[in-house]
Protein backbone atom coordinates (compact mmCIF):
# COMPACT_ATOMS: atom_id res chain seq x y z
CA UNK A 1 0.00 0.00 0.00
CA UNK A 2 1.12 3.58 -0.88
CA UNK A 3 2.29 5.66 2.07
CA UNK A 4 2.63 8.89 2.86
CA UNK A 5 5.14 10.66 4.62
CA UNK A 6 5.74 14.45 5.85
CA UNK A 7 8.22 16.80 4.61
CA UNK A 8 9.48 20.32 4.78
CA UNK A 9 10.16 22.83 2.24
CA UNK A 10 11.86 26.08 3.09
CA UNK A 11 10.72 28.64 1.73
CA UNK A 12 11.86 32.01 0.19
CA UNK A 13 11.04 34.06 3.24
CA UNK A 14 13.09 31.95 5.61
CA UNK A 15 10.05 29.79 7.04
CA UNK A 16 9.49 26.42 6.45
CA UNK A 17 6.38 24.59 5.41
CA UNK A 18 5.35 20.90 5.83
CA UNK A 19 3.96 19.23 2.71
CA UNK A 20 2.31 15.39 3.29
CA UNK A 21 3.85 13.67 0.19
CA UNK A 22 3.26 10.09 -1.35
CA UNK A 23 5.41 8.85 -4.56
CA UNK A 24 4.24 6.27 -7.25
CA UNK A 25 5.39 2.72 -6.43
CA UNK A 26 6.34 2.13 -10.78
CA UNK A 27 6.82 4.42 -13.80
CA UNK A 28 7.03 8.29 -12.72
CA UNK A 29 4.33 10.38 -14.76
CA UNK A 30 4.26 13.57 -13.37
CA UNK A 31 3.51 15.72 -10.58
CA UNK A 32 0.45 16.74 -8.79
CA UNK A 33 -0.64 19.23 -6.34
CA UNK A 34 -3.21 18.95 -3.82
CA UNK A 35 -4.54 22.18 -2.34
CA UNK A 36 -6.99 21.22 0.61
CA UNK A 37 -9.77 23.19 1.49
CA UNK A 38 -10.88 24.60 5.04
CA UNK A 39 -10.65 21.44 6.58
CA UNK A 40 -6.81 21.48 6.61
CA UNK A 41 -4.58 18.43 6.14
CA UNK A 42 -6.69 15.67 7.36
CA UNK A 43 -7.35 12.02 6.84
CA UNK A 44 -9.18 12.19 3.51
CA UNK A 45 -6.52 14.60 2.04
CA UNK A 46 -4.09 12.00 3.05
CA UNK A 47 -6.15 9.30 1.41
CA UNK A 48 -6.21 11.86 -1.94
CA UNK A 49 -2.73 12.14 -1.70
CA UNK A 50 -1.86 8.43 -1.87
CA UNK A 51 -4.46 7.12 -4.27
CA UNK A 52 -3.12 9.79 -6.56
CA UNK A 53 0.53 8.42 -6.01
CA UNK A 54 -1.16 5.03 -7.08
CA UNK A 55 -2.22 6.14 -10.29
CA UNK A 56 1.48 7.13 -11.10
CA UNK A 57 1.58 11.00 -9.80
CA UNK A 58 4.37 12.33 -7.56
CA UNK A 59 1.22 13.52 -5.02
CA UNK A 60 2.56 16.72 -2.82
CA UNK A 61 -0.20 18.30 -0.48
CA UNK A 62 1.56 21.82 0.99
CA UNK A 63 0.07 22.51 4.88
CA UNK A 64 -1.16 26.18 3.83
CA UNK A 65 -1.24 29.13 6.27
CA UNK A 66 -4.89 28.74 7.42
CA UNK A 67 -7.27 29.93 4.98
CA UNK A 68 -10.50 32.44 5.14
CA UNK A 69 -12.79 30.09 7.46
CA UNK A 70 -10.20 27.46 8.52
CA UNK A 71 -10.90 25.25 11.08
CA UNK A 72 -8.06 23.53 13.27
CA UNK A 73 -7.41 20.38 15.36
CA UNK A 74 -4.91 18.54 16.51
CA UNK A 75 -5.17 16.00 13.56
CA UNK A 76 -5.51 18.95 11.10
CA UNK A 77 -2.86 22.02 9.85
CA UNK A 78 -1.72 23.67 12.28
CA UNK A 79 0.29 27.29 12.86
CA UNK A 80 3.44 25.16 13.51
CA UNK A 81 3.03 24.19 9.94
CA UNK A 82 4.15 27.37 8.38
CA UNK A 83 7.48 27.81 11.04
CA UNK A 84 8.33 31.61 11.53
CA UNK A 85 4.80 32.49 10.09
CA UNK A 86 3.09 35.68 12.15
CA UNK A 87 0.17 36.14 10.58
CA UNK A 88 -0.16 37.05 7.18
CA UNK A 89 -2.25 39.93 5.84
CA UNK A 90 -2.18 39.21 2.64
CA UNK A 91 -3.45 35.32 2.64
CA UNK A 92 -3.89 34.97 -1.12
CA UNK A 93 -0.03 35.76 -2.11
CA UNK A 94 1.13 33.40 1.06
CA UNK A 95 -0.93 30.68 -0.68
CA UNK A 96 0.29 31.35 -4.11
CA UNK A 97 3.63 31.95 -3.02
CA UNK A 98 3.24 28.20 -1.16
CA UNK A 99 2.28 27.20 -4.44
CA UNK A 100 5.84 28.22 -6.64
CA UNK A 101 7.73 26.60 -3.28
CA UNK A 102 6.10 23.47 -4.24
CA UNK A 103 6.01 23.57 -7.73
CA UNK A 104 9.89 24.18 -7.86
CA UNK A 105 10.12 20.78 -5.44
CA UNK A 106 8.88 18.80 -8.15
CA UNK A 107 10.99 20.39 -10.92
CA UNK A 108 13.71 19.32 -8.33
CA UNK A 109 12.80 16.01 -8.46
CA UNK A 110 12.51 15.59 -12.05
CA UNK A 111 9.04 16.55 -13.01
CA UNK A 112 8.61 19.19 -16.16
CA UNK A 113 6.93 22.26 -15.62
CA UNK A 114 4.33 20.91 -18.07
CA UNK A 115 3.75 17.77 -16.11
CA UNK A 116 2.76 19.63 -12.88
CA UNK A 117 -1.24 19.61 -12.07
CA UNK A 118 -3.31 20.90 -9.72
CA UNK A 119 -6.07 19.76 -7.77
CA UNK A 120 -7.84 22.08 -5.51
CA UNK A 121 -10.90 21.87 -3.11
CA UNK A 122 -12.71 24.91 -1.80
CA UNK A 123 -10.60 27.52 -0.62
CA UNK A 124 -7.78 25.65 -2.51
CA UNK A 125 -9.32 25.23 -5.32
CA UNK A 126 -9.61 29.06 -5.98
CA UNK A 127 -5.99 29.04 -5.22
CA UNK A 128 -5.35 26.30 -7.91
CA UNK A 129 -7.73 28.70 -10.36
CA UNK A 130 -5.65 31.44 -9.54
CA UNK A 131 -2.38 29.60 -10.59
CA UNK A 132 -3.69 28.65 -13.59
CA UNK A 133 -4.35 32.08 -14.51
CA UNK A 134 -1.41 33.89 -13.35
CA UNK A 135 1.18 30.36 -13.32
CA UNK A 136 2.30 28.22 -16.03
CA UNK A 137 1.60 24.29 -15.29
CA UNK A 138 -0.09 21.78 -17.14
CA UNK A 139 -3.55 20.89 -16.11
CA UNK A 140 -6.04 22.36 -13.27
CA UNK A 141 -8.72 20.78 -11.08
CA UNK A 142 -10.91 22.71 -8.87
CA UNK A 143 -13.55 21.44 -7.13
CA UNK A 144 -16.30 23.35 -5.57
CA UNK A 145 -14.08 26.85 -5.60
CA UNK A 146 -15.78 30.18 -4.65
CA UNK A 147 -14.78 33.53 -4.78
CA UNK A 148 -16.34 33.73 -8.40
CA UNK A 149 -18.25 36.84 -8.36
CA UNK A 150 -15.80 38.81 -5.07
CA UNK A 151 -13.00 37.88 -3.60
CA UNK A 152 -12.08 34.89 -1.05
CA UNK A 153 -9.44 36.45 0.48
CA UNK A 154 -6.84 39.54 -0.56
CA UNK A 155 -4.52 39.19 -3.16
CA UNK A 156 -6.66 36.89 -4.97
CA UNK A 157 -9.13 38.39 -7.81
CA UNK A 158 -12.57 37.23 -8.40
CA UNK A 159 -12.64 33.84 -10.59
CA UNK A 160 -14.63 35.49 -12.88
CA UNK A 161 -12.37 38.58 -13.84
CA UNK A 162 -9.39 35.90 -14.39
CA UNK A 163 -10.87 33.23 -15.93
CA UNK A 164 -10.09 34.81 -19.39
CA UNK A 165 -6.80 34.45 -18.46
CA UNK A 166 -6.40 30.66 -18.03
CA UNK A 167 -3.20 29.52 -19.72
CA UNK A 168 -3.66 25.93 -19.19
CA UNK A 169 -6.76 23.15 -19.20
CA UNK A 170 -8.86 24.17 -16.06
CA UNK A 171 -11.66 21.29 -15.10
CA UNK A 172 -14.32 23.16 -12.22
CA UNK A 173 -16.37 20.72 -10.51
CA UNK A 174 -19.30 21.75 -8.59
CA UNK A 175 -22.43 21.03 -6.93
CA UNK A 176 -25.57 22.94 -7.68
CA UNK A 177 -26.57 22.58 -4.07
CA UNK A 178 -23.88 24.51 -2.32
CA UNK A 179 -25.10 27.06 -0.49
CA UNK A 180 -21.40 28.62 -0.51
CA UNK A 181 -21.38 28.97 -5.03
CA UNK A 182 -24.82 29.45 -5.92
CA UNK A 183 -25.47 28.10 -8.89
CA UNK A 184 -26.10 31.50 -11.24
CA UNK A 185 -22.76 32.25 -10.26
CA UNK A 186 -21.31 29.13 -11.63
CA UNK A 187 -22.91 29.80 -15.05
CA UNK A 188 -21.09 33.38 -14.61
CA UNK A 189 -17.92 31.59 -14.27
CA UNK A 190 -18.33 29.30 -17.60
CA UNK A 191 -19.59 31.84 -19.74
CA UNK A 192 -16.18 33.88 -18.72
CA UNK A 193 -13.72 31.08 -18.73
CA UNK A 194 -15.35 30.17 -22.26
CA UNK A 195 -13.41 33.15 -23.78
CA UNK A 196 -10.24 31.57 -22.23
CA UNK A 197 -7.83 30.12 -25.18
CA UNK A 198 -7.35 26.60 -23.09
CA UNK A 199 -9.67 23.86 -23.21
CA UNK A 200 -12.38 24.22 -20.52
CA UNK A 201 -14.90 21.79 -18.75
CA UNK A 202 -17.42 23.24 -16.08
CA UNK A 203 -19.18 19.89 -14.86
CA UNK A 204 -22.15 20.05 -12.29
CA UNK A 205 -24.10 17.81 -9.91
CA UNK A 206 -27.54 18.72 -9.55
CA UNK A 207 -27.79 16.97 -6.00
CA UNK A 208 -24.63 17.53 -4.68
CA UNK A 209 -23.33 20.21 -2.25
CA UNK A 210 -19.57 21.07 -1.25
CA UNK A 211 -18.63 18.09 -0.25
CA UNK A 212 -18.77 15.14 -2.83
CA UNK A 213 -17.89 12.65 -0.46
CA UNK A 214 -20.95 12.07 1.36
CA UNK A 215 -22.41 10.43 -2.15
CA UNK A 216 -20.57 7.75 -3.01
CA UNK A 217 -21.44 7.74 -7.03
CA UNK A 218 -20.99 11.29 -7.45
CA UNK A 219 -17.55 10.94 -5.81
CA UNK A 220 -16.38 8.20 -8.16
CA UNK A 221 -17.69 10.10 -11.02
CA UNK A 222 -15.96 13.64 -9.96
CA UNK A 223 -13.15 11.19 -9.21
CA UNK A 224 -13.09 9.84 -12.62
CA UNK A 225 -13.35 12.89 -14.41
CA UNK A 226 -10.22 14.44 -12.18
CA UNK A 227 -8.02 11.67 -13.23
CA UNK A 228 -9.23 11.75 -16.85
CA UNK A 229 -8.61 15.25 -17.38
CA UNK A 230 -5.00 14.65 -15.75
CA UNK A 231 -4.30 11.97 -18.23
CA UNK A 232 -5.42 13.90 -21.10
CA UNK A 233 -3.48 17.12 -20.45
CA UNK A 234 -0.02 16.18 -18.81
CA UNK A 235 1.74 14.18 -21.32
Amino acid sequence: MTQTRIETIALTDGSDMRVTVAEPEDTLRGGLVLLHDSSGVDERLNGLVAALAVEGWLTVAPHLTPSPGARQDAEQTTPEDHDGDSGVADAGQQVLGDVDAVSVWLVDKGVQADQIGLLGFGFGGVAAFTVAATRSVGAVVSVGAGGIIEPVTPGMAPLADLAAELSCPWLGIYGDQDSDVPVDQVEKLREAAAGAQVAIDVVSFAEEGHRFDEDQDAAAEAWQRTLNWFDAHLR
